[in-house]
């Protein structure tokens, strides 16, 4: 086994991705990053039991170069002997849909897999450049830890073996090994904000600052991950006393809240919209300090705020946040 294959299987026991006997979604987009994580987990199949089933999204974007990625998946598929699901997302995706949006049909479809087969696991292909990528993403955007914090190794279900691994070394591992893959010509296209930072930002930073700095921001993500759920724990416990949930809003104390330390005081107003919202998709920071602005403020008057599809209303002592839809409540 060579130190390739066991460094990856040294940072899966570390961070306890998978048991023996796991049963594994891998995504492949027929790329690099996937093609490589394919790889290695039918490697590992045998020694710890897995099962595997691959999952590929076709979205339709580009053509016919999308659907030579779908014939080239169905050909890894044969070549490892491993079933393969498909979703034609072409519809779902419309003409210009965002990255974000394209994630959520990816990892939807995974889930719906993974529930209807009765697996453990999703495997997707996340590496140390993409890690480095996000970091510098949500720092434009303005985020806080959680955010920063950035890509885990495991999420709940879902895993990134590869999150230790640079892109560098992944297309050393492919050449190696003679494996082929599918190169996505959008990728040099600076359409979206993370190809800008991959193309522009981090080559420039690379020239002019750091030579090493996807390594400096993933080790970054790693630490304040760690201090995220140190916080967040903290918040969780705090929170008992200070925040109420109803159905599809929650209610918090300001005079509770005002207690605590900024970063706790922060942290339970994210944990608390995470009560109603499934993600904190689009809460930056600089709404997290509005609220705050509103528990501080001694107006008389009520104050309201919206972001998102939440709207946060102040009334005597209590702060009101209500998840909106279609501008009603939902």
């Amino acid at each position: 086994m060579n130190s390739f294959i066991k460094k990856i299987q040294s940072f899966s026991k570390r961070f306890d991705l998978w048991e023996k006997g796991s049963k594994i979604i891998v995504g492949v987009s027929g790329g690099p990053d996937s093609v490589c994580l394919l790889d290695i987990l039918t490697m590992l199949k045998k020694r710890n039991n897995f099962e595997i089933l691959i999952a590929h999204v076709n979205y339709g974007l580009r053509g016919g170069d999308s659907d030579k990625d779908e014939i080239f998946v169905k050909k890894l598929a044969q070549k490892y002997g491993l079933e393969l699901e498909i979703l034609n997302a072409e519809k779902e995706s419309g003409k210009n849909p965002t990255e974000n949006f394209l994630r959520d049909i990816r990892y939807d479809f995974f889930e719906k897999l993974r529930r209807k087969n009765n697996f453990d696991l999703i495997a997707v292909a996340h590496n140390m450049d993409d890690q480095a990528e996000t970091v510098l993403m949500r720092l434009i955007r303005g985020s806080g830890l959680q955010g920063l914090g950035s890509i885990r190794p495991k999420n709940n279900c879902i895993i990134r073996p590869l999150i230790n691994i640079s892109r560098e070394e992944i297309i050393g591992y492919l050449k190696k090994n003679n494996l082929r893959y599918r190169t996505d010509k959008t990728n040099k296209e600076n359409k979206f904000l993370r190809n800008k930072v991959r193309n522009k930002l981090i080559p420039y930073l690379e020239k002019n600052y750091n030579p090493s700095i996807k390594k400096t921001l993933a080790g970054l993500a790693e630490s304040v991950s760690d201090d995220y759920h140190f916080i967040s724990r903290s918040a969780d416990k705090a929170g008992e006393k200070i925040v109420s949930k109803k159905k599809y809003s929650v209610e918090m104390s300001v005079r509770e809240i005002l207690k605590l330390h900024h970063s706790l005081q922060r942290q339970v107003i994210r944990n608390s919209i995470l009560k109603i919202r499934e993600s904190l998709a689009d809460v930056e920071s600089r709404h997290i300090e509005e609220i705050l602005k509103i528990a501080r403020s001694h107006k008389g008057k009520r104050q309201k705020t919206r972001f998102g599809n939440l709207k946060v209303a102040r009334k005597g002592d209590k702060i009101n946040i209500v998840v909106q839809k279609n501008n009603g409540t939902i």
